[in-house]
């Protein structure tokens, strides 16, 4: 659990750093559209660093569970905004990583599906 909360502190800082390196320095480098793609990857990557800290520090979830589930948020944020970053930050194109994006994306979904199946176990034992 430790472990995880360390992870996710260090992609929060990240995000932090990466929002602001786009809405300062990136601003009159990359088009609207592809401002906006690097600023959806902060977002989500952001977002999960949130859920990320309340499953490890939530009493509710078994070691294991909180392990996945933390796993499964760590994948999700290196392939879905990390291959954003890539796109916008390289001269890698969409094109030559498309399938790590919406990849990324069914890492958070798997993630969530995991965290309503505790609940609604939880729901049914009490």
């Amino acid at each position: 659990m430790f472990k995880n909360i360390v992870i996710a502190s260090f992609l929060g800082l990240s995000a932090v750093i990466l929002g602001a390196f786009g809405a300062h320095a990136l601003k009159g480098t990359l088009t609207q559209e592809s401002l906006q793609s690097f600023e959806t990857a902060v977002r989500y990557q952001m977002y999960h660093v949130i859920i990320l800290l309340i499953i490890n520090l939530y009493d509710g979830f078994t070691e294991k569970q909180k392990n996945t589930i933390s796993y499964l948020l760590f994948s999700g944020i290196i392939l879905f905004s990390g291959s954003i970053y890539c796109i916008q930050l390289t001269s890698i194109t969409a094109k030559s990583i498309w399938f790590t994006t919406p990849l990324g994306g069914l890492f958070f979904i798997i993630a969530w599906l995991l965290i309503i199946i505790v609940f609604v176990k939880k729901i049914k034992n009490n």
